[in-house]
């Protein structure tokens, strides 16, 4: 028997992420000659390990794709899209805009697309300091930031620390273009070439597609990665970002995709990086 494949496959330790690659993290699925070895690192050292290629898949923010993509094309499969919803701005108290463009906020990392689009709505100007994304709502609680940037869980678990949503970032979005946020892709390496890159985002889009088919498990799966959340509330995360919006992006989904870049390039925040190839 031949030796098999190894791919390195990049993902956040979240519920969201570990539904979807439950088919394949587990061994339920056939993998093919290919051989994954799973790594799970928190989404702002994922867009750093991809600037310098380092593994063959991963997921990544969207915000970072213009500085990967001569490296990494955008799978067709595995985005996570807020759909009227999306990464937020948390404080002790109600802020207005005005009010949030002069507070100190905690971010998740400058290369997060909730940072993209916080830029988009606050400007360039704001004072941030970058932390952990898990330990942003208690450094607010806290008192060391004015405000927080949340993302994952933190979105549905906020009021447990006694915070209050300023701005929901997209609705915020949804309300300026009508369309969806997308946040997070999964990237491949281009010198696997091009018929390995279809194959394998066919394996990762069967993958999303036998979790959503045996939910009930792959959610349980899930749970291990869910901090503060039990069954029903992971449930109801894995729901906001593991849908058909993750089987394929669809004609709305790349528009989502195409429009939030350049409304970043036009700000002067990314460089131009339009349209966007998608593999699969």
């Amino acid at each position: 028997m031949a030796d098999k494949i190894k791919l390195r496959l990049g993902h956040s330790p979240d519920p969201d992420d570990a539904f979807m690659f439950y088919g394949l993290a587990t061994g339920q699925m056939d993998s093919g000659p290919y051989e994954f070895e799973h790594i799970l690192q928190d989404i702002q050292t994922l867009n750093t390990r991809a600037m310098k290629g380092e593994l063959e898949i991963t997921a990544i923010s969207l915000h970072a794709y213009p500085y990967v993509r001569s490296k990494y094309a955008l799978m067709g499969c595995g985005c996570s899209m807020g759909d009227n919803y999306g990464p937020m701005l948390v404080s002790k108290k109600p802020l207005t805009v005005e009010e949030l463009k002069t507070k100190r906020i905690a971010i998740p990392g400058t290369l997060t697309t909730a940072f993209l689009v916080m830029q988009l709505l606050l400007g360039k100007g704001v004072h941030t300091v970058v932390k952990p994304f898990d330990e942003i709502l208690q450094y607010v609680q806290a008192g060391h930031a004015d405000a927080g940037l949340i993302i994952h869980e933190g979105q549905l678990t906020y009021q447990n620390n006694g915070l209050v949503c300023c701005v929901d970032l997209g609705k915020w979005w949804q309300d300026q273009t009508g369309l969806p946020m997308p946040l997070g892709g999964n990237v491949i390496r281009r010198d696997l070439g091009e018929a390995r890159m279809l194959e394998v985002t066919r394996m990762l889009k069967q993958s999303i597609q036998f979790s959503l088919d045996h939910r009930a498990d792959a959610v349980r799966h899930a749970l291990r990665y869910a901090r503060d959340m039990n069954e029903k509330l992971a449930d109801e995360f894995v729901g906001m970002y593991v849908n058909h919006w993750t089987l394929d992006y669809g004609p709305r989904g790349r528009a989502a995709v195409n429009a939030l870049l350049d409304a970043g390039a036009k700000a002067g925040l990314i460089p131009m990086c339009t349209p966007v190839e998608f593999i699969g």
